[in-house]
Order: structure tokens, then sequence, then C-alpha cells
């Protein structure tokens, strides 16, 4: 069984992955990431009110491990504007913040380690 899941939200479509390491598993994150982020940032849309890219969440991307009661997740959203927004928890999701000089993938590796 893979120890570590990649589970990609992008628009309506859902994808997953399985990895065994989880340098595998980051360098998908980021293939991906790259990905989403060559299509271009997100229009401005108003419902109800007006919503710039940078308020839109372009893609979600999930890494999860273990089992129901004891897995870590931790993942990044794309916003609309290209920006990366690195989390980790389920229900209640804490913002992850890169030390100095890390990226975003840095500090979903780490919150996995």
């Amino acid at each position: 069984m893979a120890r570590y899941r990649l589970t990609i939200r992008h628009g309506s479509s859902v994808e997953r992955e399985s990895f065994d390491e989880l340098g595998e598993a980051v360098a998908s994150v980021e293939r991906h990431v790259q990905e989403i982020r060559g299509e271009g940032p997100l229009e401005e849309i108003n419902a109800l009110r007006d919503f710039e890219p940078g308020q839109r969440v372009q893609a979600r991307l999930e890494l999860s491990t273990g089992g129901l009661l004891r897995g870590r997740e931790v993942g990044i959203d794309v916003m609309g504007d290209g920006g990366l927004v690195p989390y980790a928890g389920v229900v209640r999701k804490r913002l992850l913040e890169p030390t100095e000089g890390k990226t975003a993938f840095d500090a979903v590796r780490e919150a996995l380690s």
C-alpha cells in the first residue's frame, strides 16, 4: 500500500495518485502546480460581491498519509492569480509559513516529515 496519496481538485475534475516516497509525491505536486499555473490567471467574478483572481482557488492539491484516525493531510491551494497557499489539516486548516528561503513545497515536505 502506498504511503502518500495525492488528490488534485481542479475545476470539476478530481485525480488521485499514490506514492511510496515523500520526495516523489512532492515532486508530483510541483509538476501539477506548474501545469495549473501555465493555464493563466482566473477572471474576476461577481457573485453577490466581486472576487479578484487572488481570492479564488483555482486548484487544491492535497497530500495525505496514514489512515482515517491517525492520518495527516497537508496541501497547497493554487489561487487564481498564481499564488500558493500551503496548509495543514483537514477540518481545521492552518496555514504553513515557509521559513526564509524556503518554498511552499518545502513547507509541505517539512509538515509530512
